[in-house]
């Protein structure tokens, strides 16, 4: 196998094709501190896109809750201890990755699930980890007893596992986004790719004997606009844009100042060796151990400059931008209390202010000799 270098890790890794990143690549931001599982971006997403024949179990965007959601059932269980220990040193991974665990007749480490691993899209949900007597007050951080939501689409990875295991090539990924896509013309329906992936976001449609996958709504992107499930979003979690390449780093372009600069958001298991490109800023009062095997060694640092948001302008404007414009933000800034978001040719898409303004009653409007405040 050929060496790569991924930047998610920190070393060099086996890959089944030389290194060959797009000429810019998409990226997502989510921040799990903001979401409440109301799925409107799983709905938006499957009445976009999986309506059809053999779809109909199909959720490209899922919410699942941590630590007991899965969809299919144990996905990242398995992947766990299919890779096995493998602890960090220096910001270097020092496990195996899904490619080098790989054995000799297989491309790719991976599992393939069963029907019924797909048939339970909402279990554990709501259902916390940890107990605590009745009544009890928890105020530490981390809790005690928790849970949280994590969002999860098409991680549109660098190295793709499901394009490394396809004995079809019929999956690819695109030169000017770096969005991966299943060329349904030549796919036979193997399932090496579903079997392949970490996250298991390639699915079989046993109608059309293909794979099928979330397609980063490249029309939109194409176009200029963020994808379905962040513009659906009412929690306003979600950034989608381009991340620069390992080594480069612009610090106007939201994406790159959320991931290489400030380092609040990371990837979701690293160590799979995919280097995926939806990256996550991690709950706060969640189990540190948990989320370091989740995220890396990265979540301490992360998490603590999070807390800071509130006294840091450009990172409380990142924040009020999410949400604020179906337009990809290429550019951001933030001055004199406000945040402004740009296109890529430089035009303002939208402003918004880091703190809404606070109008104070008055108790009595003499002019229409009226109380202004609940007097009872």
């Amino acid at each position: 196998m050929p060496d790569v270098f991924n930047w998610q890790i920190g070393r060099n890794m086996a890959y089944e094709y030389e290194a060959n990143r797009p000429q810019r690549q998409v990226a997502w931001v989510f921040d799990t501190n903001k979401c409440i599982a109301c799925q409107t971006c799983t709905i938006s997403c499957k009445q976009t896109w999986t309506w059809g024949q053999g779809q109909e179990y199909m959720l490209w965007n899922n919410v699942e809750t941590k630590p007991y959601g899965f969809f299919p059932t144990g996905w990242d269980v398995r992947l766990l201890q299919m890779l096995g220990p493998g602890g960090w040193k220096d910001g270097i991974y020092q496990g195996k990755t899904v490619f080098e665990s790989a054995t000799s007749d297989e491309r790719v480490k991976g599992w393939q699930p069963e029907s019924e691993h797909w048939a339970y899209p909402n279990v554990g949900e709501d259902e916390p980890a940890g107990a605590t007597d009745r009544g009890t007050y928890v105020p530490s951080i981390p809790h005690d007893v928790w849970f949280f939501y994590l969002a999860r689409i098409c991680n549109h990875c660098t190295y793709p596992a499901c394009l490394a295991a396809c004995p079809r090539q019929a999956i690819y990924k695109r030169p000017e986004d770096g969005i991966v896509l299943v060329d349904q013309a030549r796919c036979r329906g193997y399932q090496e790719c579903v079997t392949a992936c970490p996250y298991k976001k390639v699915m079989f449609n046993n109608v059309s004997g293909t794979s099928e996958k979330c397609i980063g709504c490249y029309p939109k992107i194409e176009q200029g606009e963020q994808t379905q499930c962040v513009t659906s979003c009412i929690g306003r979690i979600r950034f989608a844009g381009f991340i620069s390449a390992p080594g480069k780093v612009d610090e106007k372009n939201p994406i790159d100042y959320l991931v290489k600069v400030r380092k609040v958001a990371l990837p979701l298991y690293p160590q799979s060796g995919t280097e995926p490109n939806v990256y996550y800023i991690p709950p706060i009062h969640a189990p540190l151990p948990f989320l370091r095997q989740m995220f890396g060694d990265g979540v301490d640092a992360a998490i603590e400059t999070y807390k800071k948001t509130k006294d840091d302008p450009s990172l409380l404007g990142l924040q009020m931008l999410m949400g604020a414009t179906p337009k990809i933000i290429h550019q951001f800034k933030v001055e004199k209390e406000t945040a402004y978001g740009y296109d890529a040719d430089g035009k303002e898409l939208v402003n918004v202010p880091l703190r809404e303004p606070t109008f104070i009653r008055k108790y009595f409007d003499d002019a229409n000799n009226v109380y202004l405040h609940n007097i009872t």
